[in-house]
């Protein structure tokens, strides 16, 4: 309450535009940016294929759980997100999916909500995976969410409609309890959805108005198609593409752009993703992206200041005479 909330803290020294544009689109469905991620599935397949050798078992899925994960560590304002028209940044990382308990029509649904500190490497996080889907997929085991959406469903609509409309008053002045952001996937760091389980492309899936979260990515099925290599022979090659859908309020499009780019770097290299990062909360240096603009100014600067306008010119004169 009063801007207090025990999932966030709110940001301060926020530049005119990051402090007014949530205020011009007072909800997340007004400020969706949608974009895709398509890399090649070479250095993917050949990680998979070396680390099978040595083991371990990865999927694609796998991978970009770490690579989310990463991201959202390193670059912190993705993991952000607006209530009530105020900034906040979440202090937790957390990744929600949902599955099938089988591939029927009729079977249940079950979202999964999956925290992580951020540092963690890819065996460690597909491990942590692979094993709360597993208890999950259980035919007697009954997921949080699943016991306390049961609950509400059991309400005559017209309670329902009140319990859910009184939850989302709740939520909007920081008074929702822990309890129930906990077992809440839309109060989640980031959605994904793996599509290509069921042979499906991506999509570009809505950001949910409830909840709180920022980022929703859809992993499409793989797909062979043309390409050009180093703008000269075209060839054939498999690609995967992510639809990602982002609340633009968060983050200014450059800091979108390196996000991306940054993604797309974990994917082309995954071995990255095998060493945790240190437990001080530092980043290695290689994930860290500098502004080039700001190196261009820094060696303007330094040019700047070799330079002696004076001696110059006595060379200059001297060059001058001797003519």
């Amino acid at each position: 309450m009063f801007g207090h909330r025990s999932d966030g803290k709110k940001v301060k020294g926020m530049t005119i535009i990051e402090k007014a544009e949530p205020f011009f689109m007072p909800q997340r469905i007004d400020a969706v940016n949608y974009v895709n991620v398509k890399v090649p599935c070479a250095p993917l397949d050949d990680f998979i294929a070396r680390e099978k050798k040595n083991g371990k078992h990865y999927t694609y899925m796998h991978i970009m759980f770490a690579v989310l994960v990463r991201v959202l560590y390193t670059r912190q304002k993705m993991n952000r997100f607006i209530m009530r028209g105020s900034m906040y940044q979440r202090n937790y990382l957390s990744i929600s999916m949902d599955i099938k308990k089988r591939l029927e029509d009729d079977a249940e649904d079950i979202t999964c909500k999956f925290y992580f500190t951020g540092r963690e490497s890819l065996e460690e996080i597909t491990k942590m995976v692979d094993e709360e889907i597993a208890k999950n997929l259980q035919e007697n085991t009954v997921h949080n969410t699943t016991k306390i959406a049961g609950r509400f469903c059991k309400l005559p609509d017209f309670l329902f409609r009140w319990a859910l409309g009184f939850c989302r008053w709740l939520d909007k002045h920081g008074m929702l309890p822990k309890s129930l952001i906990k077992a809440s996937p839309f109060h989640t760091s980031c959605f994904l959805t793996n599509l290509k389980s069921i042979k499906l492309p991506y999509i570009y899936h809505h950001l949910y108005n409830f909840g709180t979260t920022s980022l929703f990515v859809a992993m499409g099925k793989e797909k062979v198609e043309p390409y050009v290599e180093n703008n000269k022979e075209l060839k054939v090659g498999k690609f995967i593409t992510f639809g990602m859908t982002l609340d633009e309020r968060v983050a200014d499009g450059f800091y979108m752009g390196g996000t991306l780019k940054l993604c797309k770097d974990l994917l082309a290299n995954p071995d990255v993703l095998k060493e945790s990062l240190p437990d001080d909360g530092s980043i290695p240096k290689q994930l860290l992206k500098k502004n080039k603009a700001t190196k261009v100014k820094n060696k303007k600067e330094k040019n700047h200041k070799k330079r002696k306008p004076l001696e110059n010119k006595k060379k200059h004169d001297k060059k001058i005479k001797k003519r």
